[in-house]
């Protein structure tokens, strides 16, 4: 069985998403004792990291005593291998989901709507003094608006 979770490269799932992650991992482990879950990532281990990190959240609600063992190999393998390259948006994203889980945190289904950007200063990124910034705005992972450049 194989299911595609995909989500572009160095951006963030919508939790609904990694929720859908968790819960068909710990489904198709819990059907049966020799079943595996195998991950597979195109991109940066970012990506990769935000499910390992969010299942083993998740896991440690859901999971029997039997998967205690797996969750350690998980957060080692997590804390060796993954911690050092997540996109700081990733990161946070796994501390929303897990609010979401212990109950700290309520989701707000309400539109958010975006009227304007003020960009205090001019980052000076070239020697020259000054840069040329763009906005791209996503919605749903799907890129909606792109300022001119």
């Amino acid at each position: 069985q194989v299911l595609d979770f995909g989500w572009p490269d160095l951006h963030t799932p919508a939790l609904e998403k990694i929720c859908s992650i968790c819960k068909a991992m710990d489904t198709w482990l819990n059907a049966g004792a020799h079943n595996v879950v195998v991950l597979h990532n195109k991109g940066n281990r970012g990506r990769l990291g935000v499910v390992v990190a969010a299942y083993m959240h998740y896991s440690n609600i859901s999971a029997s005593a039997d998967q205690a063992l797996d969750r350690f190999a998980m957060k080692r393998f997590y804390e060796d291998k993954i911690v050092p390259v997540g996109q700081p948006s990733q990161k946070r994203y796994i501390h929303y989901f897990s609010g979401l889980l212990s109950g700290s945190i309520k989701m707000n289904n309400k539109p958010l709507f975006l009227h304007h950007v003020i960009m205090h200063g001019i980052p000076n990124f070239e020697s020259k003094g000054g840069c040329r910034p763009f906005l791209k705005i996503y919605q749903a992972m799907q890129p909606v608006y792109t300022s001119g450049i």
